[in-house]
């Protein structure tokens, strides 16, 4: 029996979906057998093909590993890489130099502001120093106890002490209020202290006030 709606000259349509070509015996492309499935099956099987092919496209990674394919585009690469390797290196010094600025700006408020606490100390430790050279500081008596308690937390602060007799005179750390002659100096010694002066890290807190020994003529 016969189909009444069949077209008796309508040619019946295979798909051949053979990985082998029966007439050659190759392994047939992919490209082949989905033109074979495209020609076979009409316009839907067309637009199948079409994305299948379009999978072998290449992708974004795959251009941007692909490398210049002319001596120009090499050239150009290189001088884009060289450049961007030069401001890479710009930034990084210009970041080094700013943590350091930054460190050495932190390091001389932390001087300051200890500079400002330890000033308040200064008298307390002027009167140490004198009650020391009247010999009230007796060894092992509390008041040399909590005399050299105090010495020493200053001193932790950062806190150092400057200007000792016979040292030379320094118009930039020392305070002449008195100057003396003298036949056994040849330049300006310190003959007494009178005032002990004061750093805190790099900063100087107070000059010292001393007696000056300068050269008879």
């Amino acid at each position: 029996m016969t189909d009444k709606n069949q077209n008796p000259d309508e040619t019946p349509k295979v798909n051949d979906k053979r990985r082998i070509d029966p007439e050659t015996g190759e392994v047939r492309q992919p490209e082949q057998t989905a033109g074979s499935e495209a020609e076979a099956s009409g316009p839907s099987a067309q637009e199948d093909a079409a994305a299948a092919a379009s999978d072998d496209e290449l992708t974004v990674d795959d251009i941007l590993a692909a490398k210049p394919e002319t001596a120009d585009e090499g050239e150009a690469g290189s001088d884009r890489e060289a450049e961007l390797l030069h401001d890479l290196k710009r930034v990084n010094a210009e970041y080094a130099n700013y943590r350091r600025r930054t460190e050495e700006n932190r390091e001389a408020e932390k001087q300051r502001t200890t500079g400002t606490v330890i000033s308040a100390l200064l008298p307390v430790l002027d009167d140490l120093d004198r009650a020391e050279k009247h010999g009230d500081l007796e060894a092992d008596s509390a008041f040399a106890q909590i005399a050299s308690k105090l010495r020493q937390a200053v001193e932790r602060l950062g806190l150092a002490k400057f200007g000792a007799k016979g040292e030379p005179f320094d118009h930039n750390l020392h305070e002449a209020i008195f100057q003396q002659p003298s036949a056994d100096v040849d330049t300006e010694t310190i003959l007494e202290v009178v005032e002990t002066g004061y750093f805190v890290g790099d900063i100087l807190l107070r000059a010292a006030k001393v007696v000056v020994a300068v050269p008879s003529k």
